[in-house]
């Protein structure tokens, strides 16, 4: 009996070994596609860093409420990078439009 007990908590320990070891692979490829896509950012699009760094943490975060987080991390991030890009843009214009009108009053 203590062997078949033995050999069951092998198996449930190498599962959940398996378990972690994928969960790890899945934040190691998450964190690879984020540090690739700051690089971008940061050469391609006019916005403060954090910015940046708080849409990519929006966007990690509602992958990781998916079954498939690895997969929807990309499209994510892009939808959130592409709206911060969006409002610094608003932004800018609403800070030319204001410094224009205090400049004829």
């Amino acid at each position: 009996m203590k062997t078949n007990q033995g050999t069951a908590e092998n198996a449930v320990e190498a599962v959940a070994n398996v378990c972690v070891a994928s969960c790890q692979n899945l934040a190691a490829q998450i964190e690879r596609a984020r540090k690739n896509l700051l690089a971008e950012l940061k050469e391609s699009l006019q916005a403060p860093e954090q910015l940046f760094r708080l849409a990519l943490n929006e966007a990690e975060a509602l992958a990781w409420q998916t079954e498939y987080p690895h997969l929807l991390f990309p499209a994510l991030a892009a939808e959130k990078v592409q709206a911060v890009a969006r409002w610094n843009r608003q932004q800018e214009l609403l800070r030319q439009r204001n410094s224009a009108v205090a400049l004829s009053i």
